[in-house]
């Protein structure tokens, strides 16, 4: 598969070919479900938690005799029966987080990229770089890319400072370097920019 290299005002160069073993493979719908369950996983902080009737503070007295009340027994003022009382299998903390195999990620990556290529979703940018923090100058490239009104997630090869600041304010629009791409940002994305750098890191990290 062939894709022009577009500048920052839109209009393609030339044209570079992308790696079969990457953009064309047949993608793989469980490796993308585990990955992206996985990232999500991970980011939960598992750190609800409330008291049992054993870490309740209050008086163990028993609060009425056991027989002839007409009602049901009563030992406890920290019984979940009764209002202050603990509660019944409550949260407590927990890691959410689970394993995947390096293989298993690798090509579920590689499914995204597929599926955004093969929907035409995918566009390769020529290296550029920001003088200053500017939001309306990197909001005029994804205008000029026919971005500006979609979520995209713009792949550079290396951190850079400037266009990080610039794109940070923009609702919709994420940066992030090759090394970081992952499984949930390509799905979640409509559009998918990679630089002419970044293309390359990819293919070393992922072939």
């Amino acid at each position: 598969m062939e894709l022009s290299i577009l500048n920052k005002d839109g209009k393609a160069g030339k044209k570079v070919k992308l790696s079969d073993a990457i953009y064309g493979i047949e993608p793989n719908d469980h490796a993308i479900y585990l990955d992206v369950k996985q990232y999500l996983a991970n980011q939960r902080q598992g750190t609800s938690k409330s008291k049992e009737r054993a870490e309740i503070k209050g008086s163990t007295r028993k609060i009425k005799k056991q027989k002839g009340t007409g009602t049901a027994r009563a030992g406890s003022i920290k019984s979940p029966i009764f209002r202050g009382g603990g509660t019944i299998f409550g949260p407590r903390p927990r890691n959410y987080s689970f394993k995947l195999n390096k293989k298993l990620k690798s090509l579920a990556r590689c499914s995204a990229l597929s599926y955004k290529a093969k929907s035409g979703d995918l566009l390769v940018m020529e290296d550029f770089n920001m003088d200053s923090p500017k939001t309306s100058e990197f909001s005029k490239i994804l205008s000029n890319l026919k971005c500006n009104d979609k979520k995209t997630l713009m792949v550079v090869s290396e951190s850079n400072k400037n266009i990080y600041l610039s794109s940070r304010n923009l609702q919709g629009a994420k940066v992030v370097i090759a090394s970081d791409v992952n499984t949930y940002d390509l799905v979640n994305a409509n559009k998918v920019v990679v630089s002419e750098a970044a293309l390359e890191k990819i293919e070393s990290i992922l072939s």
